[in-house]
């Protein structure tokens, strides 16, 4: 077969999913106004536009981030569900003319050894067989203050096409976990993304060879062959989890699986287990299509797990602008694994996150 026009049409359409304008309102924001939001409880979405959601809890603070496509914006806010109500801050622009100068994408903001660091995907002249990961550095009290100073790409020695990196702390190390290709050779890449992992020497600085830990295996990760989005969570019995997006974002069948720790070693393989089925999907009943790309967090009491995601309000919207965030509480079952239900639609009352 050849895979050369399954490349360019992956290509295409994630290209024309970084066209983010900054949290302006998408074309297709038809909220019902008949339904009145009851006192004390909120809708999705957060916000009218904002694909591959990112926040982090910091003392009693949420500070918010997604793909803008050409810099970098951080929100900052007491309450999740206010988000709308606050303004972004923007905290770094790139130059022109470097690897890292366009399609600024899927932003993730951590606080890794009295520091803050935001990673992100980009490129150059919106090349996307040059597409990298970088990190920035930040070392006030938050980050709305302070500096923000660029420390470079963050690779292992394959040097390969990288997305969507994320940084999950095992026994008392650091580890980065990112969506990649095996290599630049289209007729054996063909637009297929791994999930790979690699001990950090530093927050900006990786050692040795990078291992995948998963690949598109089952029928429903097949629709693009795509796993991206990696993000760890742990349940209440502190059991860790990595979950991740299967399937293309150009897809109505974008969602959400996992994975979970259940070795020794996190550069093994087969400490990983990768369960069946997703545990997160579309629902044409709630007009919610191509849910994915997460992170998570908990209520400003503690006791509850969240979830933040992106989806489209219509069938084949894919990879725009029109991709809102939206959050809904996760339970666990009685071993421990995760249960986000069905995602609620527009106009579901929700109850705020437990303060």
């Amino acid at each position: 077969m050849n895979y050369k026009p399954l490349l360019l049409l992956f290509v295409f359409y994630v290209t024309l999913g970084c066209n983010q304008s900054d949290n302006e309102p998408s074309s297709n924001d038809d909220d019902d106004d008949s339904v009145v939001e009851e006192e004390n409880t909120f809708k999705n979405p957060l916000l009218s536009s904002g694909a591959d959601p990112w926040v982090i809890k910091r003392n009693d603070t949420y500070y918010y981030t997604h793909t803008t496509g050409n810099k970098l914006q951080i929100w900052e806010t007491k309450n999740m569900e206010d988000l709308s109500s606050e303004s972004p801050k923007t905290i770094w622009t790139p130059p022109l003319g470097e690897e890292y100068s366009t399609q600024i994408w899927a932003p993730e903001l951590h606080y890794v050894n009295d520091a803050w660091y935001m990673y992100f995907a980009a490129t150059s002249n919106n090349s996307d067989k040059d597409r990298r990961m970088f990190v920035l550095e930040n070392t006030a009290e938050s980050p709305m203050e302070g500096t923000w100073e660029f420390k470079g790409k963050i690779t292992d020695e394959t040097d390969q096409w990288a997305i969507d990196g994320t940084v999950i702390k095992i026994d008392n190390e650091n580890y980065f976990v990112w969506s990649g290709w095996r290599t630049e050779n289209p007729e054996i890449n063909s637009g297929r993304q791994q999930l790979y992992i690699a001990r950090m020497e530093n927050p900006w600085s990786l050692e040795g060879v990078r291992v995948m830990i998963s690949e598109p295996d089952y029928e429903w990760e097949k629709n693009g062959l795509v796993n991206e989005g990696p993000v760890a969570w742990e349940n209440p019995d502190g059991e860790l989890f990595i979950f991740y997006s299967g399937s293309g974002c150009w897809t109505d069948d974008y969602k959400i699986g996992v994975l979970s720790f259940e070795g020794e070693d996190p550069l093994d393989p087969d400490s990983w287990k990768k369960h069946p089925e997703p545990v997160f999907e579309k629902s044409e009943i709630n007009n919610v299509y191509g849910p994915g790309h997460n992170s998570f967090f908990k209520s400003p009491d503690g006791s509850e797990d969240w979830i933040l995601y992106h989806a489209n309000d219509h069938s084949g919207d894919g990879c725009t602008d029109k991709r809102k965030p939206r959050v809904q509480q996760v339970n666990w079952d009685e071993h421990g694994f995760p249960d986000f239900g069905t995602p609620a639609g527009r106009n579901d009352q929700l109850t705020p996150p437990s303060s």
